[in-house]
């Protein structure tokens, strides 16, 4: 079959980016999601901590998260149930600490007041002895974020094949054809393909002989417990800033997170053993919550390029290939925006004022291939 654009990878960042398209066509019809799984977001799309964190991260990350959170809550008034909601962000730890993990100008709390918003820290006074609190974070529920997306995408006519992993590209005049692993393998001829591959996007990126962005997989492991005392569910998410594990109330009790980064090859992580019983000892040390069992673990893979900013734009060499990588743990909290920009990027050739020139220029592919690496 032949198609206009063809989006390799059904996680929030392909999602987010057919529905996008489609919006600023007018239609889905000549989009096709191509996704190498049986469903969409199976992988780290599935395992998010769900706090979209307006002071976390590089400038440009924080600017796309600024303008998806205030799209998140906007579309959230007109349908039955919010996307997003408010729900502080709190890093806590010794001065040096908290300065080092945020951003100017966020409030600041120490002693009683630090210990009346999150008690269980009252435990350890000397560890924990102020703390800086981001007021405009919000929370969202991932999986109707991505079903959302998902059901807009449809309703336009996008087509969303599972089961579909590429194998191979090879240009073709003005098209990329791409194999699709199948008995008998098929294939897929497009004009524009959208790289959104997630922990796989360089390996993918490599079958069109584009050039490589150095992204890295990261491991980060997280669980869902229940509490003997429960939290209340206006509590705030709260981050540890000097080993960077959090946890954050959950309706089955509260989500614990390592908060690690640990290289990984692209794959169905899973969490090491005795990760999420170490993880859990370490909270029930240096707070007074009370773990009394685990709902269930998880280890999501967090892509990130060598500048910590996601990357969406136009490969170098290879014609007809578009980035959309890269999104590291800000996956989430940068989808609404990185989607705006791709559908006008890819359908205009340019991103509107919205978005300043230097969060444009940040998103910009790396570099370029080895010799050895040609568009075929």
């Amino acid at each position: 079959m032949t198609t206009e654009i063809a989006i390799i990878g059904a996680g929030i960042a392909g999602l987010s980016a057919a529905s996008e398209l489609a919006e600023h066509r007018g239609t889905g019809e000549g989009i096709l999601v191509l996704e190498a799984e049986r469903d969409a977001a199976m992988h780290t799309s599935s395992r998010s901590a769900q706090q979209l964190i307006p002071s976390y991260g590089p400038e440009p990350v924080l600017e796309l998260t600024r303008w998806s959170i205030a799209r998140l809550l906007e579309a959230g008034n007109y349908l039955a149930a919010p996307l997003a909601w408010p729900s502080s962000f709190v890093v806590a730890g010794s001065p040096e600490d908290v300065a080092a993990m945020t951003v100017p100008g966020l409030r600041t709390l120490e002693g009683a007041e630090l210990f009346e918003l999150c008690p269980e820290l009252r435990v350890n006074p000397q560890r924990f002895r102020t703390a800086a609190v981001d007021e405009s974070a919000v929370r969202t529920d991932a999986t109707a974020l991505v079903a959302w997306h998902r059901e807009r995408a449809l309703a336009a006519g996008v087509e969303i094949r599972t089961n579909s992993r590429v194998t191979d590209a090879r240009r073709a005049g003005d098209l990329w054809e791409l194999t699709i692993d199948a008995a008998p393998p098929k294939t897929v001829r497009a004009a524009t393909v959208v790289n959104a591959a997630g922990a796989w996007a360089d390996e993918v990126g490599a079958l069109f002989g584009a050039a490589p962005q150095g992204l890295r997989p990261l491991r980060r492991t997280a669980a869902l417990v229940t509490l003997a005392e429960p939290m209340p569910p206006e509590h705030p998410m709260v981050d540890d800033a000097a080993e960077d594990w959090y946890y954050r109330p959950d309706a089955a009790g509260a989500m614990i997170s390592l908060g690690e980064a640990e290289p990984s090859e692209p794959c169905d992580a899973q969490p090491h053993e005795g990760a999420v019983a170490g993880l859990i000892a370490t909270i029930e040390r240096e707070t007074s919550l009370r773990i009394t069992g685990v709902v269930k673990a998880w280890t999501g893979l967090r892509t990130e390029r060598p500048s910590d900013v996601p990357v969406c734009g136009w490969d170098p060499v290879a014609p007809g290939m578009f980035w959309l990588a890269g999104q590291g743990g800000y996956g989430f909290q940068t989808s609404s925006a990185l989607a705006r920009a791709a559908a006008e990027l890819v359908l205009r050739g340019e991103v509107g004022d919205w978005l300043s020139p230097a969060t444009r220029d940040a998103l910009a592919p790396d570099g370029f291939p080895d010799q050895s690496a040609t568009p075929r």
